[in-house]
């Protein structure tokens, strides 16, 4: 009866066997599903699945088995989104066209420049080259193209190419309360977890203790071993805003898992690379700043620093002092990286930009080399491989 799900779910990756298949079935002629799609999901679930990591493959070949069909009905009801008809004013260019455009030639020209444009500019321009503008190639404005601007007065990146935004920008908080594909990350966070714990000797052994006490002819024996204390320390930073509202999902769903899996968890803010202030509420980013170098004095190096972040970025962001997108930073990014790396041997970069493209981005080479190689990609897989890093 469903034994295409079956074939699918193998090849997916679930190995569900044929008495869990028949397990279904007999469930099924039971009437336990009876005639709700929602309640025979739930039962092939249980049926089906026997290890909680295979229950997003499971959910994936489930949909692509049953959804097909409330799929279609429901991107049918969608209506044309606004946005597609408010940006018709923006400039949109072939890869030819792009290519032929030139940057300005570093960050310094780049900032001379636009101070100069800002001395002489007398009105508004749209789809010039050389003005503050809209909808053009000059390297200052809005809603057009240059391989390395300023971004003024536009909602929201486009291009991933300003070096610098000139508008107040409002991000959220990642919500710790995500439940929905985190299972899967608690399992890998596990593993880092269960590697450290130490106490007192204050638990009860039962398998040693009914060993010992069938060995001491019924007479009880009890044996203990040491208290599990989780001792672990974690300092997450998160990179939120720009390039990372690509991945706002991920990032919570590994957020809300760190938060109920480590009892010793702080963690902050930055965006695209930290600098002299990290902070703890996205609302009140400009208010509420705490001194990077307060963060590091704190919290001891026996924490382990984990960030997470597209890495993403101009590279001047991270090289240069004012490099910041958003604010004149005194000292470089590099700076402050290496000084939190100083502090916390053990740390790791989790990536959510997908490995097989980190070569094209340059700032993500220039990250992997700060960390010394240790950015891994925010997947199962890379859980694993930074956890292990971790654990050393």
């Amino acid at each position: 009866m469903f034994s295409n799900f079956l074939m699918a779910l193998r090849a997916g990756g679930v190995p569900a066997s044929l008495t869990e298949y028949l397990a279904l079935l007999g469930a099924m002629k039971a009437g336990v599903a009876d005639y709700s799609t929602e309640d025979f999901y739930y039962l092939a679930r249980a049926t089906l699945v026997k290890d909680e990591r295979h229950l997003d493959r499971f959910d994936r070949v489930y949909g692509a088995i049953f959804g097909g069909i409330e799929s279609t009905l429901e991107d049918l009801q969608q209506a044309i989104p606004e946005d597609w008809l408010r940006k018709l004013a923006e400039k949109n260019l072939t890869p030819e066209e792009m290519a032929e455009i030139q940057a300005l030639g570093g960050w310094d020209k780049l900032m001379e420049t636009l101070k100069k444009r800002l001395e002489e500019q007398k009105g508004r321009h749209q789809g010039g080259s050389k003005w503050i503008g809209t909808a053009g190639t000059s390297p200052f404005g809005a809603y057009g193209y240059n391989p390395e601007g300023v971004r003024i007065g536009q909602d929201g990146s486009r291009h991933r190419r300003a070096v610098k935004v000139w508008d107040k920008r409002e991000f959220r908080d990642l919500d710790d309360k995500v439940e929905l594909g985190t299972r899967n990350i608690k399992v890998a966070l596990r593993k880092l977890r269960r590697f450290a714990r130490d106490g007192a000797a204050t638990e009860l052994d039962i398998n040693d203790t009914i060993r010992a006490t069938a060995s001491n002819a019924g007479h009880l024996d009890l044996k203990m071993v040491p208290e599990r204390h989780n001792k672990l320390k974690v300092l997450l930073c998160l990179d939120v805003g720009g390039s990372m509202d690509d991945h706002i999902r991920t990032s919570e769903e590994l957020f809300s898992a760190a938060r109920s899996e480590f009892k010793h968890l702080e963690y902050f803010y930055f965006h695209n690379c930290p600098y002299e202030g990290l902070w703890r509420n996205n609302h009140r980013r400009w208010s509420e700043i705490t001194p990077t170098f307060d963060v590091i004095r704190k919290y001891g190096p026996d924490y382990k620093l984990i960030f997470v972040g597209d890495a993403s970025m101009s590279v001047h962001e991270i090289s240069q002092p004012g490099g910041s997108v958003e604010h004149m930073n005194p000292e470089a990014g590099k700076v402050w990286m290496e000084r939190l790396l100083q502090q916390y041997k053990r740390a790791a970069w989790l990536n959510p930009v997908q490995e097989q493209y980190w070569r094209h981005t340059p700032s993500i080479g220039y990250i992997q080399q700060l960390m010394e190689n240790r950015m891994f990609p925010l997947t199962l897989e890379g859980l694993d491989r930074a956890i292990k890093d971790l654990k050393h």
